[in-house]
Formats: C-alpha cells, sequence, structure tokens
C-alpha cells in the first residue's frame, strides 16, 4: 500500500480527485475501482507496485502505430479500473477487485520495471491492459526513473481521468492511445459506467501538453456503429488535430456482451471513409490482418510508407519521418 496523491479530506470522510467519479468514501470504504480505499483517515493506494502482467509487447499491439515503429515495450498493469465495461477483453484483471473483493499481484517496484526494460531491450514501457488511471502513483514513479535510464513511457487509457494527474505524467509521456468507446453519452452510462465528456477532455489535454495521441474505437455491431456516432467521433479528432490517427477495431463476443455477433469488415470499411471524409490524415483497420488499413501512407502523394501485417512491420519506408517519395513529413514519433 502506498498512500494516493489526489484526494482531500470533507469531514470525517475523503474525495478521491483521480477520476472524474470523485469517489466520496468514508472510513474503510473503497472507490468505484476496488483499489483505492480510506484507512484511518488517509487514501491509500491498495496497487501500489502490485504488477498483474508484465511482458514484451511490440508498440503496434498497443495500438502505436506512430510511435518508433517495428520496436519493443514492456508492458505492466495492476488489477482494478474506474470502468465496467460489459464488453471489456481483459475483465480478468479489471474487474477482479469487484470480482473478489480483493487485490491480486506481485510486488515490481518501479526501479525493477526500469530495469526489466533494459533488459528486455525495450524502447519504452507501456502503461496498459487495465486501466492505467488506477495506477497512476505507480506510473509516475516508472516515468521519471525511466527517462533517467533514457527510456520513455506510454499509456493505453480509457481517458477517464482528472486533469492534474494527467499534467503530473505528461513530461515524462511521450505517447498515449485513447480508447474513445462512443459518441453517445448514453453508451458511456449503461455500458461503462462513466461518461463521455471527460474522455473528450483528456483527449484534448494530452494533445495541448504535446503527448502523441492516437485514439481507438471498437466498433459494436449496433450499439456504436451507426454513422451519427461515427461522424461525430470523426469531427471530433479532426477538430483537435487531423493527424490523429485513429484505430478502428472489430468487436468480438467477451465478457457480459456475448449476445452480438464480430463487427463485419464492411463496417470497419465504412468508418475508415467516413474518417477520410473529415480530412483525418490516418485512420486504420484493426483486428482485420492483411488488411491494406494497417498500412501507413504519405497523405500528400499516397504511397505506402509503413507497410505491417498485424503487429508486426514489414517494412519502413520512412527516412527520417518523411515519405522517400515526395518528401512530406509525417506526424508521429519517430527515431
Amino acid at each position: 500500500m502506498k498512500t494516493a496523491r489526489y484526494w482531500q479530506r470533507e469531514g470525517e470522510k475523503l474525495r478521491c480527485l483521480l477520476c472524474p467519479h470523485h469517489c466520496v468514501l468514508a472510513a474503510g470504504k473503497t472507490g468505484l475501482c476496488g483499489v483505492r480505499q480510506h484507512q484511518d483517515g488517509t487514501l491509500v493506494s491498495l496497487n501500489y507496485a502490485q504488477s498483474i502482467a508484465a511482458h514484451s509487447d511490440p508498440i503496434e499491439k498497443k495500438p502505436l502505430f506512430h510511435v518508433l515503429p517495428g520496436s519493443t515495450s514492456l508492458s505492466v498493469a495492476t488489477v482494478g479500473c474506474n470502468m465496467r465495461c460489459d464488453h471489456c477483453q481483459n475483465h480478468d484483471i479489471s474487474q477482479y477487485p469487484r470480482q473478489r473483493g480483493s487485490v491480486a499481484g506481485t510486488p515490481l517496484p518501479p526501479e525493477q520495471v526500469v530495469a526489466a526494460a533494459l533488459q528486455a531491450g525495450a524502447d519504452t514501457i507501456s502503461f496498459t491492459y487495465s486501466e492505467p488511471t488506477i495506477f497512476m502513483e505507480w506510473a509516475q514513479d516508472i516515468a521519471v526513473l525511466a527517462r533517467e535510464a533514457s527510456l520513455r513511457c506510454v499509456s493505453v487509457t480509457n481517458g477517464y481521468t482528472a486533469a492534474q494527474p494527467i499534467v503530473d505524467l505528461a513530461p515524462n509521456l511521450l505517447a498515449a492511445n485513447v480508447d474513445l468507446k462512443s459518441y453517445s453519452e448514453d453508451f458511456y452510462q449503461k455500458i461503462c459506467g462513466a461518461q463521455l465528456g471527460p474522455v473528450l477532455d483528456t483527449i484534448r489535454l494530452l494533445h495541448q501538453l504535446g503527448v502523441w495521441v492516437e485514439v481507438t474505437t471498437l466498433l459494436i455491431p449496433g450499439l456504436n456503429d451507426e454513422p451519427e456516432q461515427l461522424n461525430g467521433i470523426a469531427a471530433f479528432l479532426a477538430s483537435v488535430d487531423p493527424a490523429i490517427p485513429w484505430h478502428l477495431s472489430r468487436f468480438h463476443p467477451d465478457h457480459n456482451m456475448v449476445d452480438r455477433p464480430p463487427t463485419p469488415v464492411s463496417t470497419i470499411s465504412t468508418a475508415r471513409e467516413i474518417g477520410a471524409q473529415h480530412g483525418l490524415r490516418f485512420v486504420y483497420t484493426g483486428n482485420v490482418w492483411g488488411d491494406e488499413g494497417e498500412n501507413t501512407r504519405c497523405p500528400a502523394c499516397g504511397d505506402t510508407v509503413i507497410e505491417r501485417h498485424g503487429f508486426s512491420v514489414r517494412h519502413n519506408y520512412l527516412d527520417h519521418g518523411c515519405c522517400p517519395a515526395c518528401g512530406q513529413s509525417l506526424e508521429g514519433r519517430w527515431r
């Protein structure tokens, strides 16, 4: 356990200020995330440095397509999440505290995470698998040590985070992939137990702070794949920055949502067209291995500059971040 960093006293109770839920906790009570608890007048993080997973992954798996293509990232996570998505694909760890009433994990202090990343030859450390917001103190401590060791960190997040923790993490954060699950407030409330507005605020704030941002939307048949929602997301991203890559992923039945079919590839294709119509320069296909939408094309001349298959980079033709055919500079965090 470790004293949490984002909270305030309100009489005999404590208000957590880490995420937009702003849970108010009486003595002995735990927040919605299941990992922050009021103990003896102090808010503590029950999952600090309690690793539930630590694996080397290709950076493309995050997915981050415009960050050090072909590199390796050491991925770490704890149990817990501040959402309860019915379709969660990592529910065994994200919902662990809710389902079992406890916090599992193996002690992995920040210095050991950095040492493991260096030993694995990783270029980055990824906060992923569950929700990095709920292990913010661990993530921040890792990120500081990582930068001192010439490593950088990336976050794969639902974006449901208060502003101050983001501001504090951002100087040591290279990139983030934000899961924009829908453009419907009703979807967020019913399916995720959250709200849409704070996620949009996070995307704007990360971009303003100079963190490279990519966005993923998992398209679920009949829930968030109608043109109105897709147009809403595309227009929003274009208003922040047309260079933000938008990853469109296929849904498969999981957790509490097994009554819907996998997403048709045609839906992904339609969504890519909508993204292009709104001026987004990089719209990618997810979970359709071998599709041409996995590749990065130069927005100026149309030539393929990075060729992918699944999580593998087959060819990277970029020349110092520029298209070799026409010299156009492509946005991203390249070597």
